[in-house]
């Protein structure tokens, strides 16, 4: 039975702690395995006892990684998927007790294997890695109206990139659409609030930005819907990489000499 040590700490304190816990529980199932106790209480305990976590662990792991914008959240999720289809697979219900007793060593077993790979193997990743997606600090402007609505463009292709990863939906096209026009919609109303303020602070570049903005508009508006529910998986791709492509070159290259003016 594997131990918890500093290898498995991931630097997140809420995550540490669950984990530790998880730890314990797998520890006295097997304690009590190996001491003779009742096998269909220790049976019991440790499938109910693992059920509960996976209900509050994954649900609390996942908020994290989504509030943080991490890249590596649709692994996750398929990982977490796994570890709540086993147990669900699971029933010690009716078994004689020589036979739940190698079934819980077996759960055993496959849980120690699968929480020794999982955690040293993503859940020590978790915020290592930065999602293209993130609004980070080389992107702000200094003015903080500019700041907050690009980085709500950057939670639109967020938001975007997850409903490209999510595996549990087939059929992506209402969703995309409602996406489409959210972007569409907060794009038109960024545009007017970053030229309103442009024209207050008398910017030189103001005309660039105008033709940079409607530009853009308008490759948004080229978009044709039967175009993306033929290859969802395709167009949400492409469509992703130019947004982000676009945006950043813009904010970079153009929105960020703004405060320089005023």
């Amino acid at each position: 039975m594997i131990k918890f040590t500093e290898d498995y700490l991931t630097g997140i304190p809420e995550i540490d702690k669950e984990h530790k816990q998880l730890f314990v529980l797998l520890e006295q199932a097997d304690e009590q395995v190996r001491n003779g106790a009742d096998i269909r209480t220790t049976g019991m305990q440790l499938l109910n006892g693992l059920k509960d976590y996976a209900a509050t662990h994954f649900a609390h792991e996942e908020a994290y990684m989504e509030s943080i914008d991490d890249p590596e959240l649709p692994r996750q999720r398929v990982a977490h998927k796994a570890f709540i289809d086993r147990l669900e697979h699971t029933n010690f219900v009716g078994m004689p007790d020589d036979t739940m007793r190698d079934a819980v060593i077996d759960l055993l077993n496959y849980m120690s294997h699968w929480l020794m790979h999982h955690i040293l193997g993503s859940d020590t990743l978790i915020g290592k890695t930065k999602s293209p997606f993130a609004f980070t600090d080389e992107y702000r402007t200094g003015i903080e109206l500019v700041d907050s609505e690009h980085k709500k463009l950057f939670d639109i292709m967020g938001r975007v990139n997850a409903l490209l990863h999510n595996e549990d939906l087939y059929d992506r096209f209402d969703e995309i659409v409602e996406l489409i026009n959210e972007l569409k919609d907060y794009t038109q109303f960024h545009f007017t609030d970053e030229e309103k303020l442009m024209e207050e602070y008398h910017y030189s570049g103001l005309e660039a930005q105008k033709k940079a903005h409607k530009g853009f508009i308008d490759e948004l508006d080229k978009i044709d819907l039967d175009a993306v529910d033929d290859n969802q998986e395709a167009y949400l791709s492409d469509l992703l990489e130019y947004l982000l492509r676009w945006l950043t070159h813009h904010i970079l290259g153009m929105d960020k000499k703004i405060k320089d003016e005023r």
